[in-house]
């Protein structure tokens, strides 16, 4: 495939899109998804042969837009954008300013965000040498993502506040659910500091659980490590607690924190 052809997959890819929004903000959203630098480095990315098809959008979140590619040999991947002129850009400044691994960046809105798609593309490489599972990154260039996607035949893993579960199905997820913060705690060094049902995909085929979204991920060098971990537990046991699961914060923290479970 030549580049003109590889140019107009992504932009027809990027019309379809925008097509199946109504809502006006939204249609806004995906015009500042698709500026023109962020469409030289998909191009250079298709290029390189790492993107071979753009399709349509998965999600919309606060600062990112996910979409469903493709790559070499049809591997099914997701490209995760995180956009540049609307992106609330502050709200990522208590994650990433204070992180040790990014003392230097400059407090600007384009520098925070090329250094916050880096931090999530080195939390999911520590997450997943650590045990757990999440997307395999495949590359973080700029503002943009490239990640292994979770689903199967284009259509994505459901998320946890989305999947029913009978009540010994949820005692198995919410033991998986705290194995891998303790593997995130004890093996990464990092806490999710943004864990809840909305950032739990469950894969059906065995209904193992997928952390998703950790961009914001800190380590426990952290001056705020431990108080995002408590906002995380809270929220795992405020979620399980309707299928009975009665631990108290102190009780599932000492989990975290033990050498095995």
């Amino acid at each position: 495939m030549d580049q003109d052809e590889k140019i107009r997959r992504i932009d027809t890819a990027k019309d379809k899109s925008r097509a199946r929004e109504k809502d006006s903000e939204r249609l806004k959203v995906e015009e500042n998804v698709f500026d023109v630098p962020t469409l030289k480095i998909l191009y250079t990315l298709s290029n390189k042969g790492i993107i071979k098809a753009l399709g349509g959008s998965i999600s919309t979140g606060k600062e990112a837009n996910v979409f469903y590619a493709e790559g070499e040999e049809k591997r099914e991947l997701v490209v995760k954008i995180y956009r540049i002129a609307n992106s609330t850009f502050k709200a990522m400044n208590p994650y990433i300013m204070k992180d040790p691994r990014f003392t230097n960046i400059r407090n600007n809105r384009r520098d925070i965000i090329f250094a916050w798609t880096r931090k999530e593309s080195q939390n999911l490489k520590r997450a997943k040498i650590a045990g757990v599972r999440v997307p395999e990154p495949v590359i973080a260039e700029k503002n943009i993502l490239i990640m292994e996607f979770m689903g199967k035949e284009k259509i994505p893993y459901p998320l946890l506040k989305n999947t029913h579960l009978e009540n010994d199905e949820a005692k198995l997820v919410y033991d998986r659910v705290v194995e891998y913060m303790r593997l995130l705690y004890k093996e990464a060094n990092l806490v999710h500091a943004d864990l809840s049902e909305y950032n739990i995909l469950i894969d059906p085929t065995d209904t193992t659980p997928v952390f998703i979204d950790m961009g914001q991920s800190v380590t426990l060098e952290h001056p705020n490590a431990r108080e995002f971990l408590y906002r995380d537990i809270q929220n795992i046991l405020r979620f399980f607690g309707r299928y009975g699961i009665k631990d108290k914060p102190e009780e599932l923290l000492s989990k975290i924190q033990a050498e095995t479970t």
